[in-house]
Parts: C-alpha cells; structure tokens; sequence
C-alpha cells in the first residue's frame, strides 16, 4: 500500500517504535527518546528515507526550546558562586573538543563522524544537532550511535566509581554541604515582638524602614486587640504586637529594634485572608512590588514569594516574573488582588505560540548577519547559534512590551520533544543507508574514541575539583554530570546522597556546558 511509505506514516512508525524501545530498561538503564535514533537508521538502512524538510522543522524547535529553558540560568550564573563549577564543566567540554580534534587531525577520523562521536559521548543531542547542521552531513549521527550508548552508560559507571578512586566518604561531603547550605540560605521563620522601644513609638513604619534595616518582612500588627495588616501609613503604639517573617538574623534585628520577643500569637480575623497567588497577568510581569503599591493601593501585604521552588523575602525592589506565587494577606481584597495577579494557573499550561514564532523568525534572521573579529575572520551565527542566542536572551528578559517571551515548563518540554522526535527520524533515516558500510571499515576503532572521549574529560574533571578547587565532592559530581550533559548520570549521584547537592550543581552548569559544547561543536565544524 502507497500510504504506508508516506512519509507522515513512515515518520510517526519510527517515533512510536523509538519511545516503546527507549523505555526498556536493560540493568537499570533505559535510552529514553534517543532509541528514535536507533530505529531510524534501522529503517534508513532499509531504504526508508525522510525529507530533509522534518529535519529543519525538528531542529529549529528544539533549539530554541533548550534556549528557552537554559536562559535565566545561562546568565545568571555568571553573577554566582557558581563560576568555579562553570569552571569545571567548561574544562570537560574543552578535553572533548581537543581529544576529538587530535582524532580529527593525528588520526585521520572523518570530522563529521568525529562530531557526532563528541555529541553521543557527551549524550547532547543539541550538539548533534549542531554537528549536522554545520557540516550538512548525517555522518555525525552515525558516531553518535556508536557513542551514545557508553556515553550514557560510562557516565553512571562513573559516578558510582568516583568516591572509591577519590577515597571520600559520600556520607560525609553530604554532611559538609548541608553545613555550608545552612549558613548560607537561612531557614525563613515568623516571631512576634513587642513595641517597647521609645525610640519608635509614634512613628509609622515608612519612616522606621524596619524592612531595609533588618531584611524582614513586618506581616501583622496587633493594636489594642484589633489585628490588621500593616501599611507604610501604620503608626506604631506601645505594647502594640508586631508578627515579623525573616531569617533568625535578620528576627534578631528586628527585636532590637522593635522590643522583646512575645509568645503571644497574632491570629487573623474571619475577614481577613492570606492566599497563594499566580503570577498570570502580562501586565505586573517585571515591574518590582514598590511599583505595584499593594500597601497602598489594596491594604495589603506579601508575605513571600516563591519561584522554581525557591521561597524569597519580598523587598521593594522584587521583581515579580511570569509563573511566580505570591503569598499575599489582605482584608477584603483578595478578589482584587486575584485579580492583579491573575491567579489563572491553566494559564500557565497554555502554550503562547506568537512568542514561539516571532523569536524563531529572529532568530534565524540574527544567523544571516556578519560578523567580523579582529584578524580578518568574518562568520556568521548561523541557524544554530542564531536561534540560541536569541532564545537564550529572550528567555532571560522574560517580557518586552507586551509579548511574554517565557514558555511554561509543560509547553516547552512538549515542543522540545516534538523538535528532537522529528529531528532524530529523519536525521537517522538519512545516515541509514550508509551506516553499515562505515561501521565495517570503522566500527570498532569509532567505539574505542567514543569511550574516550566520554572517561578522560571526567578524569581531569575530578582531579581539578577534588583536588585543585577542592569543590564539595557531591556538588562536583553534580557538576561533572552537568558538564556531560547526563540526566541519567545525575540520576546516579542522587542515589548515592539525600541532599540536592548534585541538583543544585548540575543546573548551574547544564546550560554553560550545553552551550559551550554547541560552540565547540561549531568550530571544530569550521576547522
């Protein structure tokens, strides 16, 4: 029958064959979407060749999807602590970049092959991406299926051999982070205090500026046994009961400055109300809660704000992104300031495609412009680093004017699937029908630098974190899986600890390595 050597027909066959065999798990390891690979050179092998035209499609989609994603983390951790793991990471991705370039140029390995040998033994399919498009050759996907599968598995290999080559406790570098982690990200508590201080009675609490003087938020007040919540108007009586929010450091300050601590607790009246709220109105993305006014305008307090899991202390100058929860108290404006906010959480699950769109068309209209470097070099971005460039900052300025730039994790992960799916199929089907002959003539050899590629960048890794940064060996091994780019390896340093050591790490440096090796993966291209 015609229909079935369609290419619609064909291209979904693959995917649905590909995500069936990526979830079997074979000694603990599955290969999750990359089996898509693998079956489509199956049927490429067997004459069953898409059109170029899902490969572009796939591609586009993907990358600026993994731009989308990696953005605010991209530049925000150059602001960090998290420049030394940047460090790391970034010497993995350079020690597979030379030990592929020596087998590029000592030994004669085909560069195209080589690429792609880079991107599976560093498991990155947007390197691979890369590699196909800088060269305009399929050859890379065949080194990486030769590479990928010891890429994956190397990796976890790995993490589960590190402490006994390093000889260090994991148990104990746990306890040493989780020290470090409490020193450095205060637990937030609550505690009530007295007005005692003659210094500051009478005075309302604009004038005080209790919050830009101790860092905590004042969120109650209880005046002759009428509770209310406090506005920068609020005057402050004696022996009035003030509730304040804010790290043990910062309580302490606020006692100083207020009075004693009180076991007496301030509780709200029916009326009043205290909600988690969602940022889902375009119009106060961006804008700091001192240009909202909520004391002001809805008699109102936010108590906390909580982004990607992370609980902040409201100040002034907080700026409120898209997707943020508020905690907010108020009498008799809650609708109002459910409102304000939007509080519309399907909103977040819909997928804005004028965003997806408009940042594509710049993105690929950035690629087409020259670019000049002192010594006479001239290049241009190209489709790849085009769209990544303009993802990556899009993402990161979250809105311009009216447009909100920012995807919802569940939109960006389906079209970030849908780019690599059609992407593989047809990237693997076109290095189908050659793929037998270059394994007979290279095969095994292909393997052998693969398994390279993946050991040696994590060997220098260690000994520099270990023994030259002397980096908490959790967070280092969390920062090699990141430099990797292996979710599975991640998944093995988790199940050596209870902290979120490895996590924290491989999310600072994920997109650096990514990045970075998309980079690398491009000049050795032009090499």
């Amino acid at each position: 029958m015609e229909i079935l050597q369609t290419d619609y027909f064909v291209l979904f066959s693959i995917i649905s064959i590909g995500i069936i065999f990526g979830k079997i798990r074979i000694a603990g390891v599955s290969f999750g979407t990359s089996a898509v690979i693998f079956v489509a050179l199956a049927f490429g092998h067997f004459g069953f060749v898409l059109s170029p035209i899902y490969q572009t499609i796939g591609f586009i989609l993907f990358i600026y999807s993994i731009g989308i994603q990696a953005g605010p983390g991209f530049f925000s951790a150059f602001k960090t602590e998290g420049l030394q793991l940047i460090g790391v990471a970034s010497i993995i991705v350079a020690v597979g970049a030379l030990i592929t370039a020596l087998f590029i140029f000592a030994l004669g390995v085909d560069k195209n092959i080589a690429l792609g040998l880079l991107s599976g033994a560093l498991s990155s399919t947007p390197a691979l991406a890369t590699s196909i498009q800088t060269s305009g050759s399929a050859l890379a996907s065949i080194g990486y299926a030769i590479a990928y599968p010891f890429g994956v598995v190397g990796v976890i290999l790995f993490m589960y051999l590190a402490p006994k080559l390093s000889r260090v406790k994991v148990l104990d570098a746990e306890k040493e982070y989780l020290s470090k982690q409490k020193q450095e990200n205060p637990e937030i508590f609550h505690c009530h205090f007295y007005v005692e201080n003659t210094n500051i009675i009478g005075k309302n609490l604009a004038s005080l500026q209790i919050r830009k003087m101790t860092d905590a938020t004042i969120s109650r007040i209880k005046h002759e046994g009428i509770v209310s919540f406090p506005t920068a108007e609020t005057i402050l009586h004696k022996n009035d009961i003030l509730r304040a929010v804010g790290t043990k450091e910062s309580l302490e300050k606020v006692e100083l400055l207020i009075g004693k601590q009180t076991t007496e607790e301030v509780h709200l009246e029916k009326e009043s109300e205290v909600q988690w709220m969602v940022v889902s109105n375009k119009q106060v993305v961006n804008k700091t809660l001192s240009q909202l006014n909520i004391f002001a305008n809805y008699n109102a307090n936010v108590i906390r704000i909580r982004r990607s899991g992370v609980e902040i202390l409201p100040k002034p100058t907080s700026i409120i992104r898209y997707g943020d929860k508020i905690l907010v108290a108020s009498r008799g404006n809650i609708n109002a300031l459910a409102s304000l906010f939007g509080n519309e959480k399907n909103k977040l699950s819909e997928a804005d495609i004028l965003p997806i769109a408009l940042g594509i068309v710049i993105g690929t209209l950035l690629g087409l412009v020259p670019i000049s470097i002192p010594g006479g070099i001239n290049f241009k971005l190209g489709l790849t680093g085009g769209i990544l460039l303009t993802a990556l900052t899009v993402s990161y300025l979250g809105k311009t004017g009216p447009i909100i730039w920012t995807v919802s994790s569940a939109s960006n992960q389906m079209l970030r699937k849908l780019g690599l799916l059609f992407f593989l199929a047809s990237v693997g089907t076109n290095a189908g029908s050659v793929l037998y002959s270059t394994l007979i003539q290279q095969g095994a050899m292909l393997f052998v630098y693969g398994i390279a590629i993946t050991i040696l960048p994590m060997l220098v890794a260690l000994f520099i974190g270990q023994f030259v940064l002397k980096i908490n060996f959790i967070t280092l091994l969390g920062t090699i899986t990141g430099g990797m780019t292996s979710t599975p390896g991640l998944s093995a340093v988790e199940n050596l600890t209870k902290s979120d050591a490895a996590g924290v790490a491989y999310a600072t440096v994920y997109p650096i390595a990514m990045v970075a090796l998309v980079v690398c993966i491009h000049l050795l291209g032009l090499l």
